[in-house]
């Protein structure tokens, strides 16, 4: 006796076997269940087959819901795990015209680690993306559980092009969000290459600047003796420059390029705030990050 066929054109064998390893694994979750499914392909017609023997015990009416629901949550693990990436490539390469290939892969990275679906296991994940990894994977089962109930046989390309548009939608918000993100850090990997190379194109002003971090996003910038520098004005361009595509208030950045220290000593300790990353992506070598030596911790103490 048939109770399914799921077609499944252009299918790698690893994805063939995916599914049918996905199905056994929920049919081994059915409990008081007369027998388990027998699966087999059907190379000629590209679909996975799903059949029981005719025995007495099985009934349709009685083992049919339960069968058809573990048959939708393998159907919905699949598509997550296998196809989600795939479609998610075909919705930025199509609606948003890009064509690079590493661009491609970098966007979907994105989107697959905000949606929970890179393969990892669970405490590796976000709380909240593999919560939402869950809820999506669910929505998706239902729908395709409702279909199986009325339908032994399903598409499965054709089933989420056409019956999952829901589903469609947040992935093009993910990528649309991941876009976004993508050209901002786009800008700004260009930008700090922009003040990386004015600075190199500078003579050192100053052999040695300190720079203590008191909080947040202030800073005291000091001399080699640890002493306050004065305000020095801010070269216009690197002004402009940093307003415009950063918006640091503090201009702690622009103070910097501007005097071109041969070599700067961040006291802090919190090394891993942003500020400090951006500081050692433009001036490099030049940059040492101290959390509290010996010649210093005094001064940094009284800071704080």
């Amino acid at each position: 006796m048939e109770l399914f066929s799921i077609s499944l054109h252009d299918a790698e064998q690893s994805q063939r076997h995916k599914l049918h390893d996905l199905l056994l694994l929920e049919y081994s979750e059915l409990h008081n269940f007369p027998a388990v499914p027998r699966l087999e392909w059907s190379s000629g017609t590209e679909r996975i087959i799903g059949w029981i023997d005719k025995m007495p015990e099985f009934r349709l009416t009685q083992h049919g819901p339960p069968l058809y629901k573990s048959t939708a949550n393998a159907l919905a693990e699949f598509i997550i795990a296998e196809l989600e990436q795939p479609l998610l490539s075909s919705i930025i390469r199509k609606q948003y015209r890009i064509e690079r290939q590493d661009e491609v892969d970098t966007i979907v990275r994105f989107c697959s680690e905000m949606l929970g679906s890179v393969e990892a296991d669970p405490p590796e994940r976000d709380a909240f993306s593999e919560a939402d990894r869950r809820r999506r994977k669910q929505k998706v089962a239902d729908e395709l559980e409702a279909y199986l109930q009325d339908n032994t046989q399903i598409h499965l390309t054709g089933f989420v092009t056409f019956r999952l548009q829901s589903y469609w939608n947040e992935l093009r918000d993910a990528a649309e969000y991941a876009i976004d993100e993508f050209v901002m850090d786009k800008q700004y990997q260009e930008f700090i290459s922009l003040l990386r190379y004015f600075v190199d194109l500078q003579e050192p002003k100053l052999p040695l600047v300190h720079l203590l971090h008191k909080s947040g996003h202030e800073f005291a910038v000091c001399d080699e003796r640890l002493q306050p520098l004065e305000h020095k004005p801010v070269d216009r361009i690197v002004a402009e420059m940093v307003e415009y595509e950063m918006n640091v208030e503090d201009m702690v950045i622009s103070t910097l390029v501007t005097i071109s220290p041969k070599q700067i000593v961040i006291h802090t300790r919190q090394p891993e705030l942003q500020i400090i990353r951006t500081i050692e992506s433009i001036f490099g070598l030049r940059v040492s990050v101290c959390v509290g030596c010996s010649s210093c911790h005094s001064s940094f103490e009284n800071r704080i």
